[in-house]
């Protein structure tokens, strides 16, 4: 059995909180970043934030999506009535899984639910998340990006959603209700990159658009040891890094 512990680090730096677990020997982050004013904000269960806001979650391994066990599945079920309780127009989600060599946006009417992993329980095959496509958040994503001096935004007219996206939405908006839009990264190119992208998208928190980052501090399969409760020195080393490197502002 792997070990889980919850939550190991809940702290407040500035216009930023970070919520830091452990879970499954493997590092859960969520990252939040207050956009309006902190102060009108209370702590706890009892937190709102503003529409404003902007997230980084963790979907951790794709069996969130039906392992009960999974402390994170409980966080991401409560998300509406305890985290995030205003109702954003549409849902842009920027997934580790979508990589392309320029940024992509999917323009589609209907999202389909692409399960792009392999070796899983049958029945999460069988899991769907039909949320209606954002064609105009795209549209809008894409102008962005265009006017900061991205020469090449593609749209993808095919694409629905990774697991990256639907996983914890499916726990966050079981409606599935909200139009979505996802938007590719490029892992060729640097960290300053894709802060300028997050920079250059910064008006739609203003327009009703709630931007969700999905991905991981760690992501090394290969070097997961399901059968062992320790976590690997760099991988804590790294947390460690993150943390300092948010809470000091660097």
């Amino acid at each position: 059995m792997m070990r889980q512990r919850i939550p190991v680090i809940a702290a407040k730096a500035g216009n930023f909180f970070l919520f830091f677990f452990l879970i499954n020997s493997v590092t859960l982050f969520i990252f939040i970043h207050y956009s309006a004013n902190p102060s009108n904000a209370t702590r706890g269960q009892q937190s709102r934030l503003s529409v404003m806001d902007t997230f980084f979650i963790s979907h951790g391994s794709p069996t969130l999506s039906i392992d009960e066990s999974l402390p994170a599945r409980g966080f991401l079920q409560a998300w509406q009535a305890k985290v995030f309780s205003q109702r954003p127009n549409s849902i842009l989600v920027i997934s580790a899984h979508w990589d392309t060599d320029f940024p992509s946006v999917n323009v589609v009417q209907r999202n389909d639910t692409i399960h792009d992993f392999y070796g899983f329980p049958k029945q999460m095959y069988d899991l769907k998340y039909p949320a209606p496509g954002a064609p105009e958040l795209a549209k809008r994503v894409k102008d962005l990006l265009k006017a900061s001096g991205i020469k090449h935004v593609n749209e993808d007219r095919k694409r629905g959603l990774d697991h990256g996206a639907w996983v914890p939405l499916m726990l966050m908006y079981p409606e599935a209700d909200i139009p979505v839009c996802q938007l590719s990264v490029q892992m060729h190119h640097t960290g300053t990159y894709h802060y300028n992208i997050g920079k250059a998208l910064a008006p739609l928190k203003e327009e009703g658009v709630l931007i969700i980052g999905s991905g991981s501090a760690t992501h090394n399969l290969r070097a997961l040891q399901f059968e062992s409760s320790s976590i690997s020195s760099w991988a804590l080393e790294f947390d460690n890094w993150l943390k300092d490197a948010l809470l000091e502002g660097r």
